[in-house]
């Protein structure tokens, strides 16, 4: 069995382009592709990542999966077996509710060809038919100047419950039911 093979038999959720299964600690190297990337940064206000930076920020993930039983995916193209990103659900609160948190990142050259809405509807099928997980708690915390991930929250189903500020960046709580979280 090849490489790639080993990942479809591993992979936890498969699209028709796409391939996601549970992040590892050889991701690294492909992660640090991603928040190095000019374009990535700048739609998150972020600086450059040091390769000891994203090695925390995946074993941060590894640690949620192993408490949880879930966290973010490795997004695979199938047609180039790259790793092109991640998507997935963590565990997190927004004003003391519990709830789980939908969010991706792509290399800004997969950009706008439909992949993050892709894993995201996927993941989100998957938490809701698998894991179990009531749709009324999952949500997406977006920046209110990130027009391409509304449109993403919009496409699985998504609506703009509140505009609120974090770290002093203004954002949207974007979830499924609007009375939760009201």
């Amino acid at each position: 069995m090849g490489d790639f093979e080993r990942e479809v038999s591993k992979a936890m959720i498969e699209t028709k382009r796409l391939i996601l299964r549970l992040m590892n600690e050889n991701d690294i190297d492909d992660m640090l592709e991603i928040f190095t990337d000019k374009k990535v940064l700048k739609a998150f206000n972020l600086q450059s990542f040091s390769r000891e930076q994203m090695k925390k920020w995946v074993d941060r993930n590894l640690n949620h999966q192993n408490r949880y039983g879930y966290g973010l995916f490795s997004v695979i193209l199938r047609s180039n077996r790259e790793l092109i990103g991640d998507c997935g659900l963590e565990h997190t609160e927004f004003e003391g509710k519990p709830c789980v948190e939908i969010g991706y990142d792509f290399l800004s050259k997969y950009w706008n060809q439909g992949y993050a809405t892709e894993a995201a509807k996927a993941v989100k099928d998957y938490a809701i038919g698998e894991l179990k997980i009531d749709s009324k708690t999952m949500c997406s915390f977006i920046r209110k100047n990130n027009k391409a991930s509304q449109r993403v929250s919009e496409k699985i189903g998504m609506q703009r419950i509140k505009e609120y500020r974090a770290y002093n960046i203004s954002r949207y709580l974007c979830a499924f039911s609007k009375e939760y979280f009201v």
